[in-house]
């Protein structure tokens, strides 16, 4: 029989041994990264060759661009990161031990937290604006998954509760590395429907085309990053139908800059915080729907073009 003592009341981890943790953490992503490339590259060319429109080369340029600046960011926060998780887990009393097969419920547990943490960064505006930067390309492809906002880590909070179950931080991070090389194959157009099981269970590339695109029906559904059933849990759900239109409401104008492309919409919130009178209109700007921000500075500038004419 499975005897809980074998897995609970692990020891603490000394501060002085968290090199070790560092190293017994495999760096999955930075081992992926020349597969990635070469699929990637693979796909452009196919892409050229068939004359198909999935790449922009100043998209595709500015994807690279925030995908190198993300592997910086995120090299020189990994060890706050790393000291955060251990100094949790020490004071957990139910901490685990190091066992391999927990990172099954971890993977599970820790998805569960992205699909809120996703839908969070779709419905509120701050936490869009660690986000908008993976949705404002125009096209869809394997590049798509290197635009991951400088800013991203912000989010981390909501992914405390998974550290606050006890896994050993190296299983922790294992899983968080695991779920991002996940969403790579997604972003692809060369993938259509698979089996109907997989569709089911999984945010398979159908899936998440739909997430991308900027269509009404499309909007704010299939947040799901491994598990597409917690958008069928939750009522977020959307079958892939009609070809999806991608980018954003309002796409960006400079595709190439990774600096715009990370910061226009922290610029754009600065802008009408300030600008906005009252502190209800300002929370507004700052934590509304994104939806429903545009919709009102629409409205707003279509009244400003027809007072200008009405006063022409």
């Amino acid at each position: 029989m499975f005897e809980f003592d074998s897995l609970f009341g692990a020891p603490t981890i000394p501060v002085d041994k968290i090199w070790t943790i560092e190293a017994g953490a495999p760096n999955l992503i930075l081992w992926a990264a020349p597969a990635m490339l070469l699929l990637t590259a693979i796909e452009m060319i196919v892409t050229y060759i068939q004359e198909k429109p999935y790449y922009d080369k100043w998209e595709t340029l500015g994807s690279t661009l925030v995908g190198l600046g993300s592997l910086v960011v995120g090299a020189a926060v990994k060890l706050g990161l790393l000291y955060g998780a251990v100094w949790i887990y020490n004071h957990l009393p139910w901490r685990m031990t190091l066992q391999w097969w927990t990172l099954v419920p971890c993977y599970l547990i820790f998805d569960f937290f992205s699909y809120w943490a996703h839908r969070i960064s779709h419905e509120h505006r701050f936490w869009w604006a660690t986000h908008v930067v993976h949705h404002s390309g125009e096209h869809y492809n394997l590049s798509v998954s290197f635009r991951l906002s400088w800013i991203q880590n912000l989010k981390i909070i909501f992914f405390l509760p998974v550290a606050f179950f006890g896994f050993h931080p190296i299983v922790f991070f294992t899983v968080s590395q695991l779920a991002v090389l996940f969403q790579f194959w997604v972003h692809t157009e060369y993938i259509r429907r698979l089996p109907r099981w997989i569709e089911f269970i999984f945010a398979t590339p159908s899936n998440h085309r739909v997430h991308h695109g900027s269509q009404e029906k499309y909007i704010d559904k299939n947040y799901g990053a491994t598990f597409i059933f917690w958008d069928r849990l939750f009522g977020t759900y959307q079958p892939e139908e009609e070809p999806p239109i991608y980018g954003i409401t309002t796409n960006i104008g400079n595709k190439a800059n990774p600096i715009y492309i990370n910061f226009h919409e922290l610029q754009d919130i600065i802008r009408d915080v300030r600008q906005a009178k009252g502190f209800r209109r300002k929370w507004f700007f700052l934590f509304g729907s994104p939806v429903e921000v545009a919709r009102q500075k629409q409205r707003l500038a279509e009244k400003q073009v027809v007072s200008q004419e009405q006063s022409a």
